[in-house]
């Protein structure tokens, strides 16, 4: 079938929302690395918003770090996609253009870095998941012995890390007398733009001191927090939008209508009039710790409870009535660590995150959101166990959520069918458990893995006794049992 493209644009359904600006007289003023579906269905369109609003310093030049399957999907298509937002029965499809090019790291390093060091970059958006810092998740350090970052550190001629694409830039930029961008993390990791810029700082200081002194005084990596759902795009949610459409679309995404994104005001430079779902704020700390606690929190556990069940999709887990009494839970632990800014009301925010994980037309799997679970539970659970620890409170629902990542680790699920485990750490944490003969060893394996747990929970007779409590039921009778015995 005929692709999406710039020639095939005009001849789109009425109903379809096409650019509202001419593409051409565009300036490419923002670099994104990791351009997956939720940066497409989140910052993207933000940016897209503003060249709408008739500012064209926004335009987008992607990357890719790992692969070039984003690039083979969007390149052919003049970097044009559908976005697709689903709520109930209703659907709206719109084009979004603010993409130029996509660039793919790993085939041509030495392209990225003049994108990035170009006078007309003024934002830097990295979406590369946790892993993609090369951070430890527990002591925030970098991680020398990862063989990416390791060349870093020996070279930047041809980078392969983030932390080595913007060092290398940014010497660019000042040795050509330029200011630095505004590097802006938009992952799920807690003070993610202190995070970003300590990577930063560490590596360039190995290279050039001087230069990360001028990166510290000049340079700004504010805090973010984002929030949208955007589940994977499946084969059939391709061939439907082609049927709507007329022409195939192999870069759709498709997402729900709520969006946010809390920025900190601090930018080294120029920024878009941010419109709707922005928010620029003094502390995006405590936006940061209610959404990680509240809303990655639940999906984590929904996640790895549901997935043991044999449950494929949020919304199906959420139909039986024990999985939501879980999340309600969760959701009251959670709550009383959180220190809200006056304009967010817990209650409400809440009822809106049930309502979000009860849309069925998102089809949001288990095992997406499964994926890479050693990287997001320090901060979307163990951080908020300690905190309910450390005050004298239970955690009967945050340890349920932990033990069934544990049981998640062994690779099959409570009908006794395989699945895949997607993480980093994969093979190491399977290497612990493999010499362990019993529940309660199985938990001090975990416990003693120190990438993953902290030393203040890793002693914690409570957080031990709450695993092996729950574990032992995971195991001998499965999620369903679990969230019925909770």
């Amino acid at each position: 079938m005929t692709r999406l493209s710039s020639a095939t644009l005009a001849g789109l359904p009425a109903d379809i929302v096409r650019p509202g600006y001419d593409r051409t007289a565009v300036r490419p003023g923002v670099v994104h690395l990791g351009i997956g579906a939720f940066n497409r269905a989140h910052q993207a369109v933000i940016f897209d918003d503003a060249l709408t609003a008739g500012d064209l310093r926004w335009g987008v030049i992607a990357a890719s770090l790992r692969s070039p399957g984003v690039r083979d999907q969007m390149m052919p298509q003049d970097c044009l996609y559908t976005m697709l937002v689903r709520d109930g029965s209703a659907e709206q499809a719109r084009i979004i253009g603010v993409v130029s090019e996509v660039l793919v790291a790993p085939e041509d390093p030495a392209a990225l870095v003049p994108a990035l060091a170009a006078p007309d970059t003024h934002i830097v958006t990295l979406t590369v998941t946790e892993k993609g810092y090369k951070l430890d998740p527990a002591t925030g350090a970098l991680i020398e012995g990862d063989p990416q970052l390791a060349a870093d550190l020996a070279s930047l001629a041809a980078p392969q890390t983030a932390p080595g694409f913007l060092v290398a830039a940014l010497a660019a930029r000042r040795a050509a007398g330029l200011p630095p961008f505004t590097a802006i993390s938009c992952d799920n990791l807690p003070h993610n733009g202190t995070r970003l810029r300590n990577a930063v700082l560490a590596l360039a200081a190995r290279h050039d001191p001087a230069l990360a002194d001028w990166i510290a005084a000049e340079g700004a990596f504010p805090e973010t927090m984002v929030d949208r759902i955007v589940p994977a795009t499946t084969d059939a949610d391709i061939a439907a939008l082609a049927d709507r459409l007329g022409v195939e679309d192999q870069a759709m995404v498709k997402t729900e209508p709520f969006l946010q994104w809390v920025i900190e005001d601090k930018f080294c430079g120029p920024r878009p009039d941010f419109g709707a779902g922005v928010q620029v704020t003094a502390a995006v700390a405590p936006w940061e710790e209610a959404k990680l606690r509240l809303l990655n929190g639940a999906h984590s556990g929904i996640a790895y409870l549901g997935g043991l069940a044999g449950i494929d999709h949020v919304h199906e887990v959420l139909a039986l009535p024990e999985a939501r009494h879980f999340v309600e839970s969760l959701w009251d632990e959670a709550q009383t660590t959180l220190s809200p800014p006056p304009e967010l009301d817990v209650a409400a925010y809440r009822r809106e995150l049930m309502a979000r994980f009860d849309n069925p037309t998102l089809q949001h799997r288990t095992r997406q959101i499964a994926m890479d679970g050693s990287q997001k539970l320090p901060q979307r659970l163990l951080a908020t166990i300690a905190a309910r620890l450390s005050a004298g409170q239970g955690i009967d629902a945050l340890s349920l959520a932990v033990a069934a990542w544990v049981r998640w680790q062994a690779g099959v699920d409570d009908r006794g069918e395989a699945h895949v485990v997607d993480d980093p750490l994969a093979a190491a944490i399977a290497a612990r458990l493999a010499d362990a003969p019993s529940t309660e060893a199985r938990v001090d394996a975990i416990l003693a893995f120190d990438a993953v747990v902290p030393a203040d929970l890793a002693g914690n007779a409570a957080f031990r006794a709450a695993l092996i409590r729950w574990l032992a039921i995971l195991e001998a009778d499965g999620a369903r049992a679990a969230l019925a015995q909770l």
